[in-house]
């Protein structure tokens, strides 16, 4: 298979944002006199914006519109100024985002991280990647698993769907893939599982990030 170009996911994927969302989410809880979770239980919440992570942490009974949006404004204050203070780069990313750019791969990135706070993360934490296009949730393009952004990503390199190898570690990224008629790849070293990944349509497994440059 000969592919032109690799668009990835950011959370899970790139980054291990982990600790960062489950910090920034239990402090918003907290504030309020909510229950708060452990890191782990953070993991099959993420993955569907902040929005939805919020809706996610709070109680079935405290699922209110109103008080939904209030959280979400919280949460985006306190994460907007800590989304880089534990999150780093999965081991291997920085090289292997190297090598695929010297092999004229064309690179991408899309998230359903808000837009701004996507770009922030990517220019913060790999900052001599070279990125052709960037995408984040915003009211221009809808959350994954809509593939909107994933098709944008392909008109803007002037390519077609079946070019570009997509890289996530959610269902909502191999759903997006396949919606897109992309070559869905799913990364072990995100939050969830080699079960989740194929039942969702995952056409190949990552177990580290070198292992792309053997796909390729």
């Amino acid at each position: 298979m000969t592919f032109k170009g690799v668009i990835f996911d950011l959370d899970g994927t790139l980054v291990n944002s982990l600790e960062d969302l489950a910090d920034c989410m239990n402090h918003v809880l907290r504030d309020h006199g909510f229950r708060q979770h452990s890191v782990e239980e953070y993991k099959n919440m993420i993955g569907n914006g902040i929005r939805r992570l919020v809706y996610e942490s709070l109680a079935e009974g405290d699922r209110r519109d109103e008080l939904v949006s209030e959280c979400y404004d919280s949460m985006m204050n306190e994460y907007r100024a800590n989304c880089t203070t534990k999150t780093r780069p999965y081991s291997g990313i920085a090289d292997l985002l190297k090598h695929l750019f010297s092999r004229g791969i064309n690179l991408a990135v899309l998230s359903n991280k808000a837009d701004e706070l996507t770009r922030k993360v990517v220019s913060t934490l790999l900052p001599e990647a070279h990125f052709g296009a960037i995408i984040g949730s915003s009211d221009k393009w809808p959350r994954k698993p809509d593939p909107s952004g994933a098709l944008e990503i392909v008109r803007r390199f002037q390519l077609d769907p079946e070019d570009f190898v997509y890289v996530g570690d959610t269902d909502v990224d191999m759903q997006t893939a396949n919606r897109a008629g992309m070559y869905a790849v799913g990364a072990l070293w995100g939050f969830r599982t080699k079960e989740e990944l194929l039942a969702n349509g995952a056409k190949y497994i990552l177990n580290r990030p070198a292992d792309l440059i053997d796909l390729l």
